[in-house]
């Protein structure tokens, strides 16, 4: 079984009821352990609509919520840099997203590949913009 962590632009979309995005989690739950970062969780509320807590709270109790904790943080840190060094820019968010993702063993599921694609170590799945 296969576990993922699912990038904020996922989780927004299904949100906002988009029908593709739904049915994508429905399937890729069946198949594998979905999680978020607790970034992810941060993105999410910060765009959340007033009238969207409800649902918002309902649907990120479905997914287990990873903490940020000092290694993740040193990583993503170090992470950033590495990119700077090569010409990359990479958020604060993305990079604490990428190394969950990579510490927890997981596949980070993504609208974003260009983002993350140079991060070495990163499990992928792309998901096409629907």
């Amino acid at each position: 079984m296969a576990n993922y962590i699912l990038d904020t632009g996922l989780v927004i979309r299904h949100l906002r009821g988009q029908r593709s995005s739904v049915k994508f989690f429905r399937n890729l739950g069946k198949i594998g352990r979905l999680s978020v970062s607790v970034v992810t969780r941060l993105e999410v509320h910060a765009g959340m609509h007033p009238d969207e807590r409800y649902a918002t709270q309902k649907l990120l109790s479905r997914f287990a919520t990873i903490e940020l904790d000092s290694d993740i943080a040193d990583r993503a840190g170090d992470l950033i840099q590495l990119s700077q060094d090569r010409g990359k820019v990479l958020s604060v968010p993305d990079a604490i997203i990428a190394t969950t993702a990579i510490a927890n063993h997981l596949t980070l599921v993504t609208l974003n590949t260009r983002h993350f694609k140079h991060i070495s170590g990163l499990s992928l799945e792309p998901i096409t913009n629907k």
